[in-house]
């Protein structure tokens, strides 16, 4: 089992800055694919960022691509979401998840996932 933990999430203003990070635990951290999603109420989990195994390949749904950064430190076993400029429609639950492949379209292809954390953006 991997275990995983999302930290970072709050209350923030239209405009500001977040940083997410998921700890992981358990299994070899460096040999997951990890990806963030998110679930805004009344919707369905969405895709956020994927970041492979090495930090080589990195993807972005088409509405964070520019203001979300996605990084690993394999050292400290943590994924991190840097989000900017954030606005209203990005309120939601963050999850981290793990899994073997990159994938951007299914989240079954993620086998582990943490308990998400509460973002807000006031407007």
């Amino acid at each position: 089992q991997l275990q995983l933990v999302e930290s970072g999430g709050g209350l923030v203003q239209a405009g500001g800055s977040l940083k997410l990070s998921c700890a992981a635990s358990g299994r070899t951290f460096r040999n997951y694919v990890m990806g963030w999603f998110r679930q805004a109420p009344g919707k369905e989990r969405e895709f956020v960022a994927v970041i492979s195994w090495n930090g080589s390949l990195r993807y972005y749904t088409d509405s964070v691509n520019g203001r979300f950064t996605i990084s690993r430190d394999n050292a400290k076993n943590t994924v991190y979401l840097q989000m900017n400029s954030l606005n209203a429609e990005d309120t939601a639950v963050y999850y981290c998840a793990a899994g073997p492949t990159v994938s951007r379209d299914s989240d079954a292809a993620y086998h582990y996932w943490g308990q998400g954390t509460q973002v807000t953006v006031s407007s």
